[in-house]
């Protein structure tokens, strides 16, 4: 190498110029501020005078408030298992050729979604006032197989998982539609060609790529019935809301055990909000050349950025911030 190659890269390594990140200073002192506002929040409801610690403490794991939470857990799953069951077989009705099935299914969707969820509980809760029991047996004649009271078999429990679940399925119904509709119509017809039946069509077809549609407003449904799990105490039902309400109206301390169901209803939306994300990541291959990081990646891929940035920082020649001290 002569004289002149070294004298023209020694020459180019000095004027080399540095890319640094730009800086946003806005954003910092936005996290900063809202940071500090969040904070100071949560510590002055937390040094309130008049919120009992003691209280939140004794009652956060009671025995009455345990069984409220499993009894919320419970109407949840088995309400949306309800509501999705039904969901599907009104979205295919509203896709069927058959008018009939068609009007039905608006006329459903119609009535659970234009009155409220409410006045729906109130309505199961009291369906003794209408009907005194219930026969099953054969239409219009007088041959009854089976009777009972109404009462006895529309328990409280009973009216609000058939409000929650039948009201859901109005909503839920729209978003199965709106899945089933995303999917290609050459896919259905491919399906046709290959001597596939409708019903194995959908089963095998449609329905798994409509997944990836219906799956993140589902997970959000999934969670707003867990909350209005708290509108039955209006029938009675002993769910978590419910036992909380009963135990303050005995111990006269309403905003303890508001902190505790509100902490229990927090803790139960985080739980379902980590398997919506992983079946979003499921069903969501093949709709982009790589899957979202999860969390623990996500935070892995931040600290070997902090890292490499610390070590490029500790190599950097202080007297010539372009070049690294060992170059």
């Amino acid at each position: 190498m002569s004289a002149t190659d070294v004298t023209v890269q020694s020459t180019a390594r000095t004027h080399d110029v540095a890319a640094a990140p730009r800086n946003h200073p806005g954003r910092w002192i936005a996290a900063a501020a809202l940071v500090v506002l969040c904070v100071g929040w949560v510590v002055s409801l937390w040094s309130n005078p008049n919120i009992d610690h003691a209280t939140i403490a004794d009652f956060l794991f009671d025995g009455r408030i345990l069984q409220g939470v499993l009894l919320t857990v419970g109407l949840t799953a088995c309400s949306m298992l309800l509501a999705t069951a039904l969901a599907v077989a009104l979205a295919v009705m509203r896709l069927s050729a058959n008018p009939v099935l068609r009007v039905m299914s608006w006329a459903y969707t119609w009535f659970f979604r234009g009155t409220p969820l409410l006045v729906q509980i109130v309505f199961w809760g009291y369906l003794g006032l209408l009907y005194q029991s219930i026969s099953l047996g054969i239409p219009f004649t007088s041959v009854h197989f089976f009777s009972a009271n109404t009462n006895t078999i529309v328990t409280p429990f009973v009216a609000g998982l058939l409000a929650l679940g039948m009201n859901e399925a109005a909503y839920a119904s729209e978003i199965v539609r709106a899945g089933l509709l995303s999917v290609d119509n050459g896919q259905v017809e491919a399906a046709h060609s290959l001597g596939m039946s409708p019903a194995y069509t959908l089963r095998r077809i449609i329905v798994p790529q409509a997944m990836r549609v219906i799956i993140p407003p589902m997970g959000n449904e999934t969670i707003s019935m867990l909350k209005n799990t708290a509108l039955l105490q209006l029938i009675a039902v002993p769910e978590l809301y419910t036992r909380a309400s009963w135990i303050s109206a005995q111990n006269l301390s309403q905003v303890e055990l508001l902190i505790v169901a509100s902490a229990w209803y927090l803790l139960l939306t985080s739980v379902l909000s980590v398997p919506q994300y992983y079946l979003e990541r499921r069903y969501g291959r093949g709709a982009g050349r790589s899957l979202p990081v999860t969390p623990w990646q996500q935070a892995r891929q931040t600290v070997v950025r902090l890292r490499s940035r610390v070590t490029q920082v500790a190599h950097t020649d202080p007297r010539n911030p372009g070049t690294e001290a060992d170059s």
